[in-house]
């Protein structure tokens, strides 16, 4: 079955890809003088210690997270790496598990998980579950299991009258803490997708994952603290350490390992400054993994200009997506990448769903957070970011295997971005049967970029984005014609929705106000309370005498 757009791309057998130039760490980060230095004389540079205290500090900056020393950090592949590791955590329990994923399916993979987490519940521990209201929904049979068997059940961002707009935020990250000792990050769900179907002959999907134990875990403890106390009600329990930052962090030293754990939320950027901060350090190769990628213009300047500048950069995509609209829009956007040196190589199995980048054979990150502005500045994220060269090899060789099971895109002699002739395999052509409003919104701004470009000429279209510019005319005339027909179709849903995003807008305010009456009135009976009794008879007595 060939893709419907099949005809656009050209696929070619992979190249030979560039040798790994050393392991030297980013130059600006670790204080090289000399960032265009070779593999041999990086190795016997030395760190200027002011420059290194800037670029930290700067780094420090950009995402939010400071670096914590000390941890053991093990790589994890896909479901048959990360699934296994999970329920023997969950199963050596012995204080608390904390567990929180977008999606929690209620299949034959949810299900053995919920035993899990019931089966410490009932032995006594306490069990906290936080799940996505959008990404886990339908599985509300599964959530009543959990709250029988004695799990404490978060569900987040349940759409309510009061907020029109506010399910567009998700709860986007995928992390397991066991006893404050071990924690999970991974692009992972809870679900029978990950493991596939090889009655419809469905492999598994492709995903990435580590395990985390350390200092660092305690952080993981505070992010799902956050997220816990965002669903509503009372705080994390007593018995669970929930620290306030890095400094109350009391997990014995596990190993050598140095993380900065970047905690993405609505409204907040860190996860964005990550990548672009890395974009920029960036000197020796840059490889990146991603599901969704729809970057923004910024982002792709980012990698544009570090190509340029003689990166190898390199970015992995899905061949064959769940959410077929989004690789629309992401092969929309290989054009400037390519004319400017990156390298786009497109999956060939069932899904490819890792979010992960490794650096220059010293760094790497891995986690929820997606290439996009729904996972960069809507959702909540949690990626781990690795500053170790033991573990930035094994990213960078499992990168390269990937690549064993991927087809590289490029441009024709034409300057076409094309697709060969060649049937695709079988695999490629199925879709799952899933979605996310959060990736959905990021392919609207993608959308609208690409419209306004098409109406102002103020950048120029390639010819992969044709297609996308025409499926929006075919529904800008349609909705036309139907307001021309049927005025009243397009007028009472737009009049239903106004109306429903000014009484929300109303009820805010009314709530704002109430609070801030109410704070005024318990600081002035706090401050009567709190005067000495002499004080009070005292103003008493001159207000009779007034």
């Amino acid at each position: 079955m060939r893709h419907p757009r099949s005809r656009r791309y050209v696929r070619v057998g992979i190249r030979a890809a560039h040798p790994r130039r050393g392991h030297g760490r980013f130059a600006i980060l670790h204080g090289v003088d000399n960032a265009s230095a070779s593999p041999s004389s990086e190795s016997t540079s030395h760190p200027d210690p002011a420059a290194l205290a800037s670029a930290e500090r700067a780094f420090g900056r950009a995402t939010g997270a400071e670096p914590i020393g000390g941890n053991a950090v093990r790589l994890l592949l896909d479901a048959d790496g990360n699934y296994p590791a999970w329920l023997a955590a969950i199963e050596q329990a012995q204080r608390y598990v904390l567990f929180e994923s977008y999606i929690i399916d209620d299949d034959e993979v949810g299900r053995r998980f919920a035993a899990a987490l019931v089966a410490r519940a009932r032995a006594g521990l306490r069990v906290c579950v936080i799940c996505d209201w959008l990404g886990s929904f339908g599985a509300g049979a599964l959530w009543a299991t959990l709250r029988e068997g004695g799990v404490d059940v978060r569900v987040f961002n349940v759409p309510k009258l009061t907020s029109p707009l506010g399910w567009l935020a998700r709860d986007h990250r995928k992390t397991i803490v066991v006893d404050g000792q071990v924690g999970y990050v991974s692009g992972l769900c809870v679900s029978a997708k990950w493991q596939g179907d090889p009655q419809r002959a469905l492999e598994p999907w492709r995903d990435t994952g580590v395990e985390l134990r350390g200092p660092a875990v305690a952080v993981l403890v505070h992010a799902f603290a956050e997220v816990w106390r965002a669903c509503g009600g009372p705080s994390l329990p007593a018995d669970v350490d929930a620290p306030s930052g890095v400094g109350q962090a009391t997990a014995e030293p596990a190993g050598q390992v140095r993380v900065r754990v970047v905690e993405g939320a609505p409204s907040a950027t860190g996860t964005y400054r990550l990548d672009l901060a890395i974009a920029g350090l960036a000197r020796q190769h840059l490889w990146l993994t991603d599901a969704y990628f729809v970057g923004t213009a910024a982002y792709v300047q980012a990698l544009a200009a570090a190509a340029r500048d003689g990166v190898d950069v390199r970015l992995l995509v899905p061949g064959a997506s769940d959410i077929p609209v989004v690789a629309a829009i992401s092969r929309a956007g290989y054009r400037p990448l390519l004319e400017a040196g990156v390298r786009v190589f497109e999956w060939n199995g069932t899904m490819l769903h890792a979010k992960t980048a490794v650096a220059d054979g010293v760094w790497a990150r891995v986690g929820s957070t997606n290439l996009n502005l729904a996972s960069w500045m809507g959702n909540y994220e949690l990626d781990v970011a690795i500053e170790d060269a033991a573990f930035a090899e094994q990213m960078a060789t499992q990168y390269e295997i990937d690549l064993q099971h991927a087809t590289e895109v490029v441009l024709t002699r034409r300057n076409r971005v094309r697709r060969s002739g060649g049937r695709l395999h079988p695999h490629d052509a199925r879709r799952a049967l899933s979605g996310s409003a959060g990736r959905a919104a990021a392919g609207a701004v993608s959308v609208g970029s690409t419209l306004g470009a098409a109406l102002t000429n103020r950048r120029t279209l390639g010819a992969a984005e044709a297609g996308l510019v025409a499926q929006i005319g075919l529904v800008v005339v349609g909705l036309a014609v139907i307001a021309a027909l049927w005025p009243k179709a397009v007028a009472w849903p737009l009049a239903v929705l106004a109306g429903w995003i000014g009484l929300a807008t109303l009820g805010r305010a009314w709530g704002l106000r109430h609070r801030h009456r109410r704070a005024r009135a318990a600081a002035s009976r706090d401050a009567r309370e709190s005067a000495p009794d002499g004080a009070g008879a005292s103003a008493d007595g001159g207000d009779n005498k007034n």
